[in-house]
């Protein structure tokens, strides 16, 4: 920390002193601590690495390290990291995108093009030229404030998962780059309004920033605070992929009075969501639920946020839109591999749909329903490329959202000390000292900077595929290789309904076991008749 590396070097600099006093030769040790000093000095007054910041001299360890060579680095600071290559490779394309860095790279493909799994974009001899304009996407066409959101947002994240100098950096590159920020669960802070970006607030289980004293949904708190002109859309997250079922969890640890009183909770104690909402109980119920906090926000679009689980759930929902009329205005769909502050470690490695799967099924769902044109589809976990993007719009997404790539263009190593508060970084804690480590302004240039390349890489993608829009993307455009003999497209590996299928009888399959369990009026399932 600064404060003990001066005390020991205020320390030192007394001991050397009286070295040379007795030894004259001591007094190249008197020059080089006034060296450390002065680099101390420059550290702590630099606002470009939060780990100098920090970590005064010693973090100059790590840097060392990666200018030596980038994977002795990784080992000794990073070492307690999962190595595959998603994860290397996502560490680099946001670090350099986030820093304006040299965004090429040398001697071709970083990857085994044939071992399974390996993935790519089919390019086109009629490429064209990335469009100038870079497209937004309308959310909510019907409602008095329909909003235009980017292609790429800041994902869900609360302030007190993050600090406060953390949530604003985001919101002020969210404000740079025209793009929205998702508060998470955790309420709606001075934090999050100070930075001047458009925001998505969140309402979970816990109804954080519109909660009653008994722990349950208060309309008119709801009212006050979703009417704040910064605030462009509200979500109701029924689960997230990281632990679905479980409720989100604020360690003690972590909790200050600030954030006890944006949450309405007391100090002391952890502070965990319960892992369903009160506010509703049935599919029509959710609905109509939506539609009262659309009322009562002005008419701005509303929408849920979900890791699909039992399927025969979500087309319950669908069941329930088709027969009320009332539909969100847009479905995030989270994976199970998303990330999170805390989570057991059940939940979070065995618990929820992979992104891949939900977000094919939701985009089928409401395709056989024939709802798709009325509800947009958002993406989120772990995407921080354009090809991630690219790849989720071709499986059915309108737009994504990513929370690891802006952790890290905000400069997180991924220690993995969120849940303790002792991120190095001054992300995820709320230690003062640790937190003033954290430059607002130049983190918020890195995550505008991120945003802005990474959407430029989808719209460069797009163009080299032939097209212009990157709503054009199709399963077509997408090949994975299967074996080490067979390469299919997403197509051909996932399947696709035709539209109004889930109206009317027979149902196709795979969906008519889930079909027949679904009922508009209850998340329980039907009882079905055995089959013989």
């Amino acid at each position: 920390m600064r404060s003990a590396f001066f005390l020991s070097l205020a320390a030192g600099l007394v001991g050397s002193v009286l070295l040379a006093l007795l030894f004259p030769y001591c007094w190249l040790l008197v020059g080089l601590v006034v060296a450390l000093g002065l680099v101390g000095i420059y550290d702590v007054m630099q606002c470009k690495h939060a780990v100098l910041r920090n970590f005064p001299v010693v973090g100059h360890l790590r840097y060392l390290l990666e200018f030596v060579r980038p994977e002795i680095s990784q080992y000794f600071i990073e070492s307690n990291l999962d190595g595959t290559p998603f994860h290397r490779e996502a560490r680099s394309v946001v670090y350099q995108r986030a820093k304006g860095a040299l965004d090429t790279v040398p001697f071709g493909t970083q990857r085994n093009v044939y071992e399974v799994g390996y993935e790519w974009m089919a390019h086109s001899l009629l490429a064209r030229p990335p469009r100038e304009e870079t497209p937004r996407v309308r959310i909510g066409a019907d409602c008095a404030q329909p909003y235009d959101a980017a292609l790429l947002g800041v994902s869900a994240m609360s302030f007190g998962a993050l600090s406060s100098n953390a949530v604003l950096a985001l919101s002020r590159g969210a404000a740079q780059g025209g793009f929205s920020l998702n508060t998470g669960e955790g309420g709606l802070s001075t934090h999050h309004l100070a930075g001047g970006g458009d925001l998505i607030w969140q309402i979970g289980t816990g109804y954080f920033g519109c909660r009653s004293e008994d722990g349950r949904f208060d309309l008119e708190r709801f009212r006050s605070n979703a009417q704040h002109p910064r605030v462009r859309m509200i979500e109701v997250k029924l689960s997230q992929g990281a632990k679905p079922g479980h409720g989100g969890i604020l360690p003690a640890a972590k909790l200050t009075e600030e954030i006890a009183a944006i949450r309405g909770v007391p100090l002391g104690h952890d502070v965990l969501s319960p892992p369903a909402h009160t506010a509703f109980q049935t599919p029509l119920e959710l609905l109509e639920f939506l539609d009262l906090l659309r009322r009562e926000s002005g008419g701005k679009p509303v929408g849920i946020k979900l890791c699909v689980g039992q399927p025969f759930e979500f087309l319950a929902l669908c069941k329930a839109m088709h027969q009320s009329g009332l539909v969100p205005d847009y479905i995030q769909v989270d994976g199970g591999e998303g990330g999170t502050g805390a989570a057991p470690l059940e939940f979070s490695n065995r618990m929820g749909c992979p992104l891949f799967e939900g977000l094919m099924f939701v985009h089928n769902s409401l395709v056989g329903f024939d709802l798709r044109e009325r509800v947009k589809v958002i993406a989120s976990g772990k995407i921080t490329s354009g090809f991630h993007m690219a790849r989720a719009l071709a499986l059915g997404a309108d737009l994504c959202a990513s929370a690891r790539g802006m952790m890290l263009a905000l400069g997180c190593i991924q220690a993995r000390r969120c849940n303790s508060n002792h991120c190095p970084v001054g992300v995820a804690t709320q230690d003062g000292r640790l937190v003033a480590g954290l430059s607002v302004d130049d983190k918020a240039r890195r995550v505008a900077s991120f945003q802005h390349e990474t959407v430029e890489a989808l719209l460069e993608l797009v163009g080299a595929a032939g097209l212009d829009d990157p709503g054009e993307l199709s399963p077509d455009h997408i090949h994975r290789r299967v074996s080490p003999t067979r390469v299919r497209t997403y197509r051909e590996i996932y399947p696709w309904i035709a539209p109004g299928s889930l109206v009317v009888e027979p149902v196709p399959e795979p969906f008519a076991h889930a079909w027949n369990l679904a009922q508009a009026d209850s998340f329980q399932p039907a009882a079905v008749r055995p089959v013989v």
